[in-house]
Parts: C-alpha cells; structure tokens; sequence
C-alpha cells in the first residue's frame, strides 16, 4: 500500500506550526492516497522518524515523500537524506521515493508577482522589490536566488530588485532594507521567499516596521504558501509517478 510522507521544516512558531498543519490538510484532500502523514524535520512534532512509522504501522509498503521545501539547500542535501537512510535500513522491506523541492519553477515566479501586485498594486520602474531568503553557505541555493531576482524583474518589468538573507549569506535584512530605502524615495516591496510563518517572518516583519514609522512607504506581500500556486506543486509531486 502506497503513503505519503509530507516533509516541513518545523518552527518554534505555533502560528507558523499551524499554517503548516492547515496547508497539509487542504493539500490531502485534494490527494487521491489513503495513507498521508505530515512531519517535520526539527522544532515540531511529529518528527521524519514517527510520522514513518505511523505510515508503516498503518499498512504502508511503499512511502512517496515529499519536501515541503521551496530549494534544495543543506536540508534537503544532506539532513532528510540522512534520516531516511536510518530509516531505509530500520525498514529494508520499505520502498522509499523522495521527491524534489520546488525548485525555481515559472509558475512560482508567476505567484510571486502576482502576490506584488495584490499587495501594492500596480509596480511602477522606480519602485523597488527586496527578496528575503532564509539564508545558505550552499553557492547552489544563492545562485537560485539570482535567478529569482531576475524572474521578478522580467515579471514585474523592473529593474530594482534585490536580495537578501536572514542567515548565513549576504547581505543580511537589515543591510539590504537599508540599502533599498536609502536608494529610492518610492514604494519597496519586500517578498519573505518562506513558505510559512515562523520566528523568520516575524523578523521581517518587525524590521519592516521599524522603517515604516519613519515615515517608508514598504509594502510586505507575507507567506508564499498563501497563494494557491504553492499547493498546487504539492499536490503535483505527491501523485506524480
């Protein structure tokens, strides 16, 4: 019997845990596999480890898993991968298939402007966008992120977008929000590229205030998961073959 194992970060954040929980719902629904099971891989339970096993338990011979992870940095390399080969060796008699991340897919830059759009309205070429990432050492991860930037750009048909990163790369948050307010006197629109709420979003959202009772004019367009592209994707690699 065919499961599903859905894998997400985790948080410390119960708001961020919840957006997580509710997001698996909506996307099992709409999936045609008996067997489902969310986890997580740190900071929230159930963890990689039990929700295996409750697929297993509850019959599983075969277990699709499934990142809920936006691209392929440490996490996806090197963390699941290892805890599925503890598993793999726990359960010889388990077939495991994992999917890929999103990766940086059209339609998701399609979403992403999409969600500027909503949230400022009509983007003039003077108008800035900023890109939050979660931050990695990993050169693979921070050259997806320049192709990012330049799919916003051709979508929103400016030039002013610009990265940034809450750890592990630069320029961190606070340098890059600097460095777009103090270049314009317009509309800045900030993009978390982060699926769910969390410790992360808050301190976007904290920094952006700051600024915005300067008197800035910063719009922040909030979680990707919000828009419907991202459970689409979901719902694609869980029934893909």
């Amino acid at each position: 019997m065919k499961a599903i194992l859905y894998i997400g970060h985790g948080t410390r954040s119960k708001k961020g845990a919840g957006e997580a929980r509710a997001f698996f719902t909506r996307v099992s629904e709409r999936v045609d596999v008996p067997l489902q099971e969310i986890s997580f891989l740190e900071l929230t339970e159930p963890s990689i480890e039990e929700g295996f096993r409750r697929c297993v338990e509850k019959g599983a011979t075969e277990v699709t898993v499934v990142p809920l992870f936006l691209l392929a940095a440490g996490h996806i390399k090197q963390d699941i991968p290892n805890v599925l080969k503890v598993l793999s060796s726990d359960y010889p008699d388990i077939s495991i298939n994992v999917k890929d991340p999103f990766g940086v897919q059209s339609k998701i830059l399609d979403a992403v402007a999409e969600l500027v759009r909503v949230t400022a309205g009509p983007v003039g070429f003077q108008d800035r966008v900023l890109i939050v990432g979660r931050g990695s050492s990993d050169p693979a991860t921070l050259a997806d992120f320049s192709m990012i930037a330049d799919g916003v750009k051709e979508r929103l048909g400016i030039t002013g977008v610009s990265v940034c990163y809450l750890a592990a790369a630069e320029p961190r948050l606070q340098e890059g929000l600097a460095a777009v307010l103090d270049d314009v006197e317009c509309k800045v629109i900030v993009i978390p590229y982060l699926l769910f709420s969390g410790l992360l979003i808050a301190e976007v959202t904290a920094e952006i205030r700051k600024w915005s009772k300067l008197g800035r004019e910063i719009y922040h367009t909030g979680i990707l998961s919000s828009h419907r592209v991202i459970e689409d994707i979901v719902v694609e690699r869980a029934t893909e073959s």
